[in-house]
């Protein structure tokens, strides 16, 4: 199976190892920025997008979070 944002080997939650690393890191700083900020899931990703200093991979992954619609990519802990 294919990453659904690349074209490597995916794992089980249909994500390659980076963007899996990626979509993660960006879900648990979420909860960072929600309690400063009061932010929306959808306003941080699109603030992660827009941010010159987001990485590659974080950034592909908040855009297809944005795209796909999911509220969360990963699960909190």
């Amino acid at each position: 199976m294919k990453c659904v944002i690349c074209d490597r080997m995916a794992g089980e939650e249909g994500y390659c190892e980076l963007h899996a690393k990626a979509c993660k890191s960006v879900n648990e700083k979420y909860h960072e920025w929600k309690k400063a900020l009061e932010i929306s899931w959808k306003e941080y990703l699109s603030k992660i997008i827009k941010n010159p200093l987001t990485g590659e991979w974080a950034r592909e992954a908040a855009e297809y979070l944005v795209k796909s619609g999911e509220t969360r990519s990963v699960k909190q802990g």
